[in-house]
């Protein structure tokens, strides 16, 4: 069939296989970035990311070991930093990315021969994606989605009531710390995926597309990742057909959803009825 054609390369195959888990973790914890209005950390650690994958190149050590160690000393110094009276969230996230981006830039412009491995940390590789990789993404993705399910109670008073969160016996700082580090996993993921300049948007955007079908969080948590899977399925589809960027291609189907979506509501008239809105 015409539609399976692509399968019968293993190169697809895990790209569509990876493509679909991401998209479909990125998905469901990006409600919570979206109703905690934490976009900025998620495009923030993306970039500080990028620090760590060109150091483990330059050491030849694995991506997922040296950028998720990296990832995850980025998510604690901007944990630790915003949590300081004197120095607020964006400011710490602007301290902690830019230093680690600036430190990538400045190991490339050092080491000239690994050019073709800085562009897919920049831009993603997903049709590069070994098997190895899969079971990595998929191992991060189970974690992931297990540690959101167990922290749900206390992630859901962080999003909509944080401030009698504590009187419930929940620990604050720490559930914000364990959550930041989770969407930095999250963001590293991804990064193999989609590139330190696109994981953001797989975060936000199917969020803000399943708010136009449910006012429900419970409910938002399942459609979300499905817009996800849907967005990387087509998008994986058109990208072999089209010949363009695999990860250009998932975000912009997402963005083209979105925008079908926003242009219906606007010629119904309906804007102030069917737009997104703060969920309670």
């Amino acid at each position: 069939m015409y539609l399976l054609a692509p399968f019968e390369y293993e190169f697809f195959r895990n790209g569509f296989i990876a493509a679909v888990l991401v998209g479909a973790l990125c998905g469901f914890i990006g409600v919570y970035v979206v109703l905690r209005r934490m976009s900025y950390i998620g495009h923030g650690l993306s970039h500080a990311i990028f620090g760590g994958a060109v150091l483990s190149y330059v050491v030849n050590l694995n991506f997922f070991l040296g950028a998720g160690i990296w990832a995850l000393l980025a998510a604690y110094l901007i944990h630790r930093i915003s949590h300081r009276r004197r120095v607020g969230a964006d400011a710490a996230i602007g301290v902690v990315t830019t230093s680690s981006f600036a430190l990538g830039v400045a190991i490339v412009s050092t080491y000239r021969s690994f050019t073709r491995n800085i562009e897919a940390a920049l831009f993603g590789n997903i049709l590069g994606i070994t098997s190895r990789d899969l079971w990595t993404v998929v191992l991060i993705s189970v974690i992931v989605f297990a540690a959101l399910l167990i922290l749900r109670r206390q992630l859901l008073f962080l999003t909509f009531d944080p401030e009698v969160a504590s009187t419930y016996g929940i620990v604050t700082e720490r559930t914000d710390l364990l959550f930041v580090l989770m969407l930095a996993i999250t963001v590293l993921a991804s990064t193999q995926i989609l590139g330190v300049t696109l994981v953001a948007a797989a975060m936000v955007i199917p969020p803000v597309i399943a708010r136009y079908f449910t006012k429900r969080f419970q409910t938002l948590l399942l459609v979300s990742p499905l817009i996800g899977i849907l967005c990387s399925a087509v998008g994986m589809y058109l990208s072999f057909y089209l010949d363009i960027s695999s990860a250009a291609t998932i975000v912009l189907t997402a963005a083209a959803l979105f925008i079908v979506l926003e242009l219906t509501v606007m010629l119904r008239g309906e804007s102030s009825k069917a737009s997104p809105r703060p969920i309670h």
